[in-house]
């Protein structure tokens, strides 16, 4: 069984006073293996926030189904929404959305302050993961302190610390340099290889090229998907960039 299943995913939104109907997602389906390390992108409108809001649990479909470890969200009690979201996914988004009144190791916890846990329990989950993320040096500055690299690193961490079965990332070089985007793609791809399931939204190639596997959303719809196989970081950028132009020149699926 596949950790996340996406069946017959279709959202329509109708205007305030349900004269018009916008359907956002079409008929979405795919799968996400455990450990796999997978990329959306698509045009501005294609349907990629609409789809990262419903696998969030933040939005809920017209008809079809999301499942993660086969379980529905669409059955999840409405009480039961937030408990099941922290204690599932983790969250890195383009802004980082820390708290500048938290210092990082405090933005860090906030999720297993939630929880309930204890201080022992947070800082034993904590270092490994800050040693991993070249942040242990950083946990007491406040967000108004440190970098934008550093700040997302941060956001990872906080993703991180919940061993969250799987990782929404919603453009998270968006707001980061070239430099910093690089060394938190790296980091992406540690994670990964010690066996976090990534799932990122994204529209800058070279982000995407780092994947194992891209889906590329266009009308509301999966329009095609590359996976990377053997091939180099070049040759898989290259395979990406030319499916990019594909969809912009309103090609057929290949």
């Amino acid at each position: 069984m596949s950790l996340l299943e996406v069946k017959g995913l279709k959202k329509v939104y109708k205007t305030r006073f349900g004269g018009h109907a916008v359907e956002a997602l079409k008929n979405v389906n795919f799968t996400v293996e455990e450990g796999e390390y997978v990329a959306i992108m698509g045009e501005s409108g294609s349907g990629k926030t609409t789809l990262l809001n419903i696998l969030a649990a933040l939005d809920k479909p017209t008809s079809g189904s999301v499942l993660l470890d086969g379980k529905d969200f669409s059955k999840i009690k409405e009480s039961d929404v937030a408990t099941f979201r922290r204690d599932n996914l983790g969250f890195v988004f383009q802004e980082f959305n820390l708290l500048d009144t938290f210092t990082l190791e405090d933005n860090i916890y906030l999720p297993l302050v939630l929880a309930g846990k204890n201080w022992r329990e947070m800082h034993a989950l904590l270092m490994p993961i800050a040693r991993t993320l070249g942040i242990q040096d950083l946990l007491k500055k406040y967000p108004y302190e440190v970098s934008g690299g550093q700040k997302q690193r941060a956001a990872v961490a906080r993703a991180l610390i919940t061993s969250p079965r799987i990782i929404l990332a919603d453009e998270p070089t968006g707001a980061l340099d070239s430099k910093s985007s690089d060394e938190l793609l790296r980091l992406f791809s540690e994670v990964n290889r010690q066996g976090q399931t990534l799932l990122m939204v994204t529209h800058s190639a070279r982000a995407a090229s780092r994947a194992g596997r891209v889906l590329f959303i266009r009308d509301g719809e999966v329009f095609h998907q590359l996976y990377r196989g053997e091939a180099s970081g070049e040759l898989f950028y290259q395979k990406i960039a030319d499916t990019l132009t594909l969809l912009a020149q309103g090609g057929e699926r290949a």
